[in-house]
């Protein structure tokens, strides 16, 4: 039981999912960040058994991701959301796609956010909607991983606790970002890995600078990833913890992108 460390597919916005996979593997990544979208696993069109059988036979685990900018409307980022006035049923639709998906591939955990904030209304919106999605996901026997995102509703890991205590389902865990922490947190991303990993069931890793929500390479921002590594190791004791690098905004030197990530994860990992 370890990290297994992974790289998610929003990374190979110009590879077919078929040589992503086939990239990972060879490089040494035992996970992957599944990104459901237009040009990589759409939920209409994709046999979710036989891609779920692909990653087995590389060795790697899917998690479901579903962060797509434009999937469910080319002209607005991340709309409809949970939260939308309009057009909301469509996100339920596709995260109950998400979640068959998961099943389907064989994937711990769907990740998913809250949107944007629309008003007095938020709140209400978003528990109706996750406490939908949990039962759902408890069917299935898949856990949800509900990732505080900078911009939306719900942004910090204090709003994460109230969405905790509004909504407290033993299918409802964490994504934790650790690029968003730094951004956004007071403490080192560290405290927070090791504050919240019962809940944890979904890593994200990037480098950030305080305050400035974008994805760095690691080494580019401010992050000193060894107590980072070295905390994701101890959560991850008794089990499999899914950490995925998440560069989408380097799709154009993916490959070497992908390489120099992992040879600096594998040297955090070996000294921690």
């Amino acid at each position: 039981m370890s990290i297994l460390v992974g790289y998610n597919t929003n990374g190979f916005a110009h590879h077919a999912l078929e040589d992503v996979i086939e990239i990972l593997a060879e490089i040494g990544y035992r996970a992957v960040g599944l990104t459901l979208d237009v040009h990589h696993a759409p939920p209409e069109t994709t046999d979710f058994r036989a891609l779920g059988a692909h990653f087995r036979a590389r060795g790697l685990l899917p998690v479901v991701e579903t962060g797509a900018r434009l999937l469910l409307d080319p002209r607005r980022k991340h709309e409809p959301s949970l939260l939308s006035p309009r057009g909301r049923a469509r996100r339920l639709d596709f995260y109950y796609a998400a979640i068959d998906a998961a099943v389907d591939l064989g994937a711990p955990c769907v990740s998913l956010w809250s949107g944007r904030d629309e008003g007095e209304d938020s709140w209400r919106l978003l528990v109706e909607g996750l406490d939908r999605l949990c039962e759902r996901a408890s069917a299935a026997g898949v856990d949800l991983a509900f990732e505080p995102e900078p911009g939306m509703f719900v942004a910090t890991m204090a709003q994460f606790d109230e969405l905790r205590r509004r909504l407290p389902h033993p299918r409802l865990g964490l994504t934790l970002d650790i690029g968003h922490l730094h951004c956004l947190e007071s403490e080192p991303p560290e405290t927070y890995v090791e504050r919240y990993s019962g809940l944890l069931r979904n890593v994200h890793l990037d480098d950030h600078r305080r305050g400035r929500h974008e994805h760095l390479f690691f080494g580019e921002g401010e992050i000193d990833f060894g107590p980072v590594v070295a905390a994701l190791q101890r959560a991850a004791t008794g089990r499999d913890l899914p950490a995925t690098v998440e560069l989408s905004r380097l799709s154009h030197d993916a490959v070497h992108t992908a390489q120099r990530a992992y040879d600096l994860l594998s040297g955090w990992l070996a000294a921690s």
